[in-house]
C-alpha cells in the first residue's frame, strides 16, 4: 500500500519486554514481507515511558537487588524471574546479561531518543540504546556516556552534551508520559498501530501478524 502504517510504541530502555517486544514485532514485519512477497511501509515512532522514575542515576547495587527491592520480593525469587526473561529473550537472539547490567535513571536516555527522532535516527538510537544496557553493561544514565553511544549512530557529540545538559527535550519526554496517562497506558511496551489499534506487551509475532492484518484489511475496506 502507498501510504505508510505509522506505529507509536511506549516503550523504556530498561525494560526487558521493550527489548523482547520490538524483536517480535519485527519477527511479525518480516513473517508479513516473506508471506506476501514484499514489506510494509511501516514507520515507527517510539515514546517515552519511565517504569521506575524514582530511581537514582547512580543506583547502588545489581538490577536484580533493584528488582527484589521495588517488587518486595526474596532475592532468590528476582533472581529466578530474570533467568526466566533472559531465556526469552535468548530465544528472540538477544543476550541479557542481569549481572553486568548498570541500572540507572532513564529519563536522560528518553532526552537522547527525543534528539535522534530530530535527526531521522531515532530507531537506530533505540537499538543501540537497549544493546548497551542489557548486554554491554554501559551506563545509560550519565550525558558523557550516552553521547559516546550517540555518537556510534552519527549523532554530534557535542550537539548531544549540549541537548542532554539544558534538557531541551525534556518537555517532549513528559508530553510522552502525559499522553500514555491520558491513553490509559499503565504498562510497556505498549504500540498503537495505525492510531487505532492497541497491543499491550510483548507479545508472540502471530499476534502483531493477526492485528497488522486487521489493520491493513480495514484499509482496504476503507
Amino acid at each position: 500500500m502507498s501510504e505508510t502504517l505509522k506505529v507509536d510504541i511506549w516503550s523504556d530502555v530498561a525494560c526487558p519486554w521493550c527489548y523482547i517486544g520490538k524483536r517480535r514485532f519485527e519477527s511479525a514485519l518480516a513473517r508479513i514481507a516473506e508471506r506476501d512477497g514484499s514489506a510494509l511501509d511501516v514507520t515507527v515512532e517510539y515514546h517515552s515511558f519511565e517504569l521506575s522514575p524514582d530511581t537514582p542515576v547512580d543506583f547502588e547495587g545489581t538490577v536484580t537487588e533493584f528488582l527484589a527491592g521495588h517488587k518486595g520480593i526474596p532475592l532468590a525469587q528476582a533472581r529466578q524471574m530474570q533467568e526466566h526473561v533472559a531465556a526469552l529473550a535468548a530465544a528472540e537472539g538477544l543476550d541479557f546479561r542481569a549481572d553486568d547490567v548498570r541500572h540507572t535513571k532513564t529519563l536522560r536516555a528518553h532526552e537522547l531518543l527525543h534528539l535522534a527522532k530530530a535527526h531521522g535516527v531515532q530507531y537506530e538510537m533505540k537499538e543501540r540504546l537497549l544493546l548497551a544496557y542489557f548486554t554491554e553493561g554501559r551506563h545509560v544514565g550519565h550525558v558523557e556516556d550516552l553521547a559516546d553511544l550517540a555518537a556510534e549512530v552519527g549523532l554530534d557529540r557535542a550537539e548531544t552534551v549540549a541537548a542532554l545538559t539544558d534538557g531541551r527535550y525534556a518537555d517532549d519526554v513528559a508530553a510522552d508520559i502525559a499522553q500514555a496517562r491520558t491513553l490509559g497506558i499503565n504498562g510497556v511496551p505498549f504500540f498503537v498501530l495505525d492510531g487505532k489499534y492497541g497491543v499491550s506487551g510483548a507479545q508472540d509475532p502471530d499476534v502483531f501478524v493477526q492485528v497488522l492484518d486487521q489493520v491493513l484489511a480495514d484499509r482496504v475496506s476503507a
